[in-house]
């Protein structure tokens, strides 16, 4: 699996949690809409840490805890 792809599932899961839209993560975070755009439809092959902290933040959780999931920790493994 892709990071890219690994990266956007998490977003989508950590917005279906909350109740929140993708554009409303950016809004809340300061991510212009473009950029989610661009991560979702793969234009964005490595998006920064600095746009997901930002994500992270708008989300009021860790990094850790963005990345401490099952499908990164597969893929530490590989």
């Amino acid at each position: 699996m892709k990071v890219v792809s690994v990266i956007t599932k998490r977003i989508l899961e950590l917005c279906n949690e909350r109740g929140i839209t993708p554009n409303k993560l950016g809004t809340i975070s300061g991510v212009e809409p473009s950029t989610i755009t661009s991560i979702f439809y793969g234009k964005s092959k490595n998006p920064g840490i600095v746009t997901i902290k930002a994500l992270c933040d708008g989300l009021g959780i860790s990094l850790y805890e963005f990345f401490n999931t099952p499908e990164f920790k597969m893929m530490l493994e590989d």
